[in-house]
């Protein structure tokens, strides 16, 4: 069992995450194919992509964007809600780890994988309730977002480029990077302004990114409404499950393990 970090007082750690505005995403992907291009040539390369236009795709993606109806009548809308580590303060895929490959580090709050003492398990993915792992079944380990921490403390990039590739080339400006764990940053003040709330926290793992709602759901932000769509993105019933629980659990461990 992997231990975290100890925790600081309040007000006192760093806490990088994302802030992702539901509001103003168009679905475009382009952030989801900009952490691709970085990452696959960075930190975790590569990140493979076998049969991508095959019957069996398989690949490595640490930014994923679902697209659903979500409300009913008048106050339907299409939400795109992009999906990927939320950086969790009390992270289950840390806790679950056998040999420490996964661990948050104390400095910023990231969760990362040392690949190198990763032995490809996979208990980490079926912890995290939020399907934000990804395993590279070319070199048996995992692997996951890392906030792009090639990027953001390269200090051969300019000052004001220094963000995760997603935040840097989304075209709507539905992504934002920031310390949460500062009360008077950007973030946490956009968080406050547009009540902005964490994923599933009934959980209890404390995830840092957040989420703003669609401001025509508003009234229905949080555990219920539109909220309560988003968290069921990562708990939709399994296709098939009643032929049989050895197919269910199939298909758990490849969603589970993607």
């Amino acid at each position: 069992m992997t231990l975290l970090p100890a925790r600081k007082p309040q007000g006192q750690e760093v806490k990088l995450g994302l802030v992702i505005d539901l509001d103003t995403c168009v679905g475009c992907h382009a952030c989801a194919v900009n952490c691709k291009e970085w990452n696959t040539g960075g930190h975790s390369a590569p990140l493979p992509d076998n049969n991508p236009y095959g019957t069996d795709p398989n690949g490595v993606w640490f930014n994923r964007i679902h697209t659903f109806e979500a409300g009913q009548g008048t106050d339907s809308r299409t939400v795109h809600f992009p999906r990927s580590c939320l950086h969790c303060e009390d992270a289950a895929c840390v806790t679950v780890c056998p040999t420490g490959a996964s661990y948050k580090r104390e400095a910023d709050g990231i969760v990362l994988v040392n690949e190198d003492a990763c032995i490809g398990c996979k208990l980490c993915s079926w912890a995290c309730p939020y399907g934000a792992r990804e395993y590279d079944t070319d070199a048996g380990v995992m692997k996951k977002c890392t906030l792009c921490i090639d990027r953001i403390y390269n200090e051969n990039i300019p000052e004001d480029e220094r963000v995760p590739a997603c935040v840097s080339t989304c075209p709507a400006s539905a992504r934002h990077f920031g310390d949460l764990g500062d009360p008077e940053s950007a973030v946490s003040q956009l968080v406050a302004e547009r009540g902005g709330y964490e994923l599933m926290p009934e959980m209890g793992y404390k995830p840092v990114n957040r989420y703003l709602p669609p401001r025509a759901a508003k009234k229905n932000q949080g555990p219920s409404g539109v909220g309560a769509a988003l968290s069921r993105i990562a708990t939709e019933d399994a296709p098939g499950a009643a032929a049989g629980s050895g197919k269910f659990l199939r298909w758990v461990d490849r969603v589970l393990s993607r």
